[in-house]
């Protein structure tokens, strides 16, 4: 499947920077159906050297947070969201982690928007390796101007 987006597009988009930026491409996006973000989990990730030496396991956090950053590209996409403002969380919610991520492994994260109001952002969310669940969570975020 061809990419909707690459990494150059990405940060074009999105402030995160090496470590943090923790999306590789968006394979498909459908204002009306969701979008689908892809991170190549390597054994290079900086969080492996302390997580866990001799069995590396991506922390469920930063799935989270890629999970997060994929649906960030969504709003950013959806309603044309200007790069002089910042997305932050404003909740996470039925957070569940199902299996390991390992390097190695093609994180594929699938979000889709539950609702908007009032400028908050609500997505439910889905981590596979493969057909594998790994995660699912609801996510809510908002956009706000950059401060100087």
């Amino acid at each position: 499947m061809p990419m909707y987006m690459n990494a150059s597009e990405i940060m074009q988009r999105l402030p995160h920077r090496y470590p943090f930026l923790l999306v590789d491409g968006i394979e498909s996006y459908d204002p009306d159906a969701g979008i689908v973000g892809i991170k190549n989990v390597t054994i290079n990730e900086p969080f492996f050297q302390g997580h866990f030496p001799g069995h590396p396991v991506m922390p469920g956090v930063l799935i989270i947070e890629s999970m997060a950053q994929v649906g960030g590209l969504f709003a950013i996409l959806h309603d044309e969201i200007q790069n002089e403002k910042i997305t932050y969380f404003t909740g996470i919610d039925k957070a569940r982690f199902r299996k390991p991520v390992r390097p190695g492994d093609v994180l594929r994260m699938s979000m889709v928007l539950m609702r908007q109001r009032r400028g908050i952002y609500q997505f439910s969310g889905k981590a596979r390796v493969g057909e594998v669940l790994v995660a699912e969570a609801v996510l809510k975020a908002t956009f706000a101007n950059r401060e100087e």
